[in-house]
């Protein structure tokens, strides 16, 4: 009886494997918003890591995150680092790209739970007096990402907080005193 299960098991295992194996290697999330506020004023709320604990959607899942900055604290060669719970995990993402009231480009390296890295986009549109934001990011999905994608929607759920990040960005943007 116990043979049996094991050989159960062992064939469930390898058809997980095998459908895993056929997933797509690439993870794509983008997701839009549109504030009041002018591409400028947005752009340097972004481009500040001094400012992403007042909107980013990590830094409430776990106030008691450990953050630091080094290099400068905006633009090209920024970075920020941080060491938090389960929920946020661990790693450290760079400024690489910074066209004023254009885009952001990012490199975004995790540690933990997972190690891995992803490029990060952050586009500023200029729509009617406003401005349309645009959060990507892409990676490759390492074969224990294409195992857990077949079990949950991690594009869903990234989404999901890009979307939040985005109402909090939105909200204090329109905030922000006009220049």
């Amino acid at each position: 009886m116990i043979k049996k299960i094991l050989l159960g098991l062992v064939a469930i295992i390898a058809v997980i494997c095998i459908l895993a194996s056929f997933q797509s290697d690439d993870m794509n999330v983008t997701r839009s918003a549109t504030t009041t506020a002018p591409p400028a004023t947005v752009f340097k709320i972004v481009n500040d890591f001094r400012q992403w604990d007042a909107w980013s959607p990590w830094a409430k899942k776990d106030p008691a995150m450990k953050k630091s900055l080094e290099g400068p604290p905006e633009g090209v060669g920024a970075i920020y680092k941080w060491s938090g719970n389960s929920e946020v995990g661990e790693g450290s993402t760079t400024l690489v790209e910074s066209k004023p009231d254009e885009k952001i480009g990012m490199k975004l390296a995790f540690v933990r739970p997972f190690a891995g890295t992803s490029d990060v986009q952050f586009t500023f549109t200029p729509e009617g007096s406003g401005t349309k934001i645009t959060w990507a990011m892409q990676s490759k999905k390492p074969f224990i990402g294409k195992i857990m994608s077949m079990f949950m929607d991690c594009e869903k759920m990234c989404g999901d907080q890009f979307l939040e990040g985005l109402a909090n960005l939105k909200t204090l943007a329109e905030a922000a005193p006009k220049a």
